[in-house]
């Protein structure tokens, strides 16, 4: 048996990670794919999968600890005689193991009955922040087979298991309840038999050979099995800007998705790199220039002094959680740097109301909520299609707008831990059964923290709705990249007018916010009545 280390895999953009949750223990066999250990960042969290079965000998990570990629998670106890295939799914190979495989190789023994060790990582979380293990699935000397769960890994918005990419034992867990991790640190050592590891690395190189290459990651580097997580991959932008007005301004991917989200103009920022190519740090940098600006010269936040509460009474120190901070941060910035105009409307929804309870039965017999959310989304993708400058993004340069082809509506979810906002995918091309469906299954999966990063990206618009808690009525705040949000308050009855006498209707009052850089008044007002019109006139909508 060898001893093979396992470490956090690539982690994306995520700088660093916590441990929340560890899966196995030492001891515990793991089969390939058995989740090891789960970590968290400010955006998602995750479990880890073990890349190889194996024995977990020692674990290198506690609870609460913050981990980056390469982080070592624990060591695992492994067979030999593989070494040289598992070699392209970790880090190192022991000498004795390469000399071990090759006494078994001159032996003639069958490559389907050795067994190689290698380190399982934490796979691309799409993010450089560290996420917190918080769950692990196995223990040392577990067996675990392909893609059964290794550990969950929590970040401030999502939970997620990360799944085994091979079968093989559980040989050491590198990493414990609580540490912080993130892509590429290790997760547990893996016991595996060698024809599983050359399985894996064929996939692995056929992946290589195809030609897609991260632009982020380094130019040379070894094939590795890597854990799957489910996370939505980002499409590449172009690295270089070359608008007819402005300099050329060459970025990567991951620093243009920084520069947005800071809301810092590309233009404006001095690149250190190569041929003036622009860092990450030299975004920090020009914000934190921006932050410390005298006045007068423009800043991006405006300090508020700290008071000693305790002089007027009793106080408690409640510390935030990660997902409270980071919207906290997002609203501030969405709302500083977006030119929010609100219109407002009404909906009678007396028809809609009464086919929804024509529909109770049927409800049951499904085993659904019927709820208005469902029509609600029919109604969005209605009005996006019928008015697509609301399915846009404005391009970070101001020069053009990204016009989507696809609608994918936001849900906002209240949870215990703060706002959550899941997404309903292709809206246009779902039923009412479907659409309710998948809002059940998102809205749990919101409420217990398990939404992954591809649950949680791709919004094209946003619904925010009130109706259950009540209220006349509220501005929403935009979502950026998006360029509108609807907010729902609650249904009232109120008296109108219809057919010559007053009756009494159900209203719904509604609340569009859009970004006034990229929608004027007058669609604004064209998209919340057409919507208006498409909740009065069910029959309309369902068309």
């Amino acid at each position: 048996m060898a001893v093979e280390i396992i470490t956090v895999p690539d982690l994306g953009e995520a700088s660093e990670v916590e441990v929340i949750e560890l899966l196995v223990s030492v001891g515990q066999s793991v089969a390939e794919n058995d989740s090891l250990l789960v970590l968290e960042s400010d955006k998602a969290a995750m479990e880890i999968p073990a890349p190889l079965a194996g024995i977990v000998e020692s674990i290198s990570v506690n609870l609460g600890d913050q981990v980056i990629t390469g982080s070592e998670i624990l060591t695992l106890k492994v067979s030999t005689t593989a070494s040289d295939v598992s070699s392209i799914s970790q880090k190192g190979i022991d000498k004795d193991s390469n000399e071990e495989e090759a006494e078994v190789s001159e032996k003639g023994e069958g490559d389907s009955e050795q067994a190689s060790s290698a380190v399982i990582e934490v796979p691309d979380l799409g993010t450089e922040e560290e996420v917190d293990v918080i769950e692990l699935h196995i223990t040392v000397g577990d067996s675990i087979a392909k893609d059964d769960a290794l550990i969950t890994l929590e970040s401030d918005k999502a939970a997620m298991e990360v799944p085994a990419p091979v079968a093989g034992k559980v040989d050491e867990l590198l990493l414990a309840l609580g540490d912080k991790v993130k892509t590429g640190s290790p997760i547990l050592r893996l016991v595996s038999s060698r024809s599983e590891v050359n399985i894996e690395a064929q996939k692995t190189t056929e992946a290589l050979n195809s030609g897609v290459v991260d632009e982020e990651q380094p130019p040379a580097r070894s094939p590795e099995v890597e854990p799957q997580v489910a996370v939505l991959t980002q499409t590449s932008e172009p690295e270089v800007d070359a608008s007819s007005s402005g300099p050329r301004v060459y970025a990567g991917p991951a620093v243009r998705k920084l520069a947005r989200e800071l809301g810092a103009d590309l233009k404006q920022v001095t690149g250190t790199g190569a041929r003036s190519r622009i860092l990450k740090e030299d975004i920090h940098a020009f914000v934190k220039s921006r932050i410390n600006a005298p006045a007068g010269q423009g800043t991006l936040t405006s300090a508020v002094p700290d008071i000693d509460f305790s002089k007027f009474g009793e106080i408690e120190r409640v510390p935030r959680s990660k997902l409270q901070k980071a919207t906290a941060v997002n609203m501030h910035r969405n709302w500083a740097a977006i030119p929010h105009v609100a219109q407002f409307d009404e909906a009678d929804v007396t028809d809609l109301e009464a086919f929804r309870e024509e529909l109770k039965s049927e409800a049951e017999q499904k085993e659904l909520k019927l709820t208005f959310m469902p029509f609600l989304l029919k109604a969005c993708g209605k009005a996006l299609q019928k008015y697509p400058q609301f399915n846009v993004s404005l391009d970070s340069s101001a020069e053009y707008v990204i016009q989507k082809k696809y609608i994918h509506v936001g849900v906002a979810v209240a949870t215990d831990e703060g706002l959550l906002v899941p997404v309903v995918r292709d809206v246009d091309q779902k039923s009412i059964w479907q659409l309710a469906a998948e809002v059940i299954e998102l809205t749990e999966k919101a409420k217990n923290r398990r939404l992954s990063m591809q649950e949680m990206q791709g919004a094209c618009f946003t619904i925010s709705s009130l109706g259950a808690i009540g209220g006349t009525g509220f501005i929403p705040i935009v979502n950026s990249p998006e360029v509108a949000i609807l907010g729902v308050a609650k249904t009232q009855m109120k008296p109108v007018y219809f057919e010559g006498e007053f009756r009494p209707r159900q209203i719904l009052p509604l609340t569009l916010s859009y970004d006034h850089k990229a929608v004027n008044g007058v669609d604004g007002g064209l998209f919340v009545s057409y919507l208006a019109r498409l909740l009065t006139d069910v029959h309309h909508l369902l068309i």
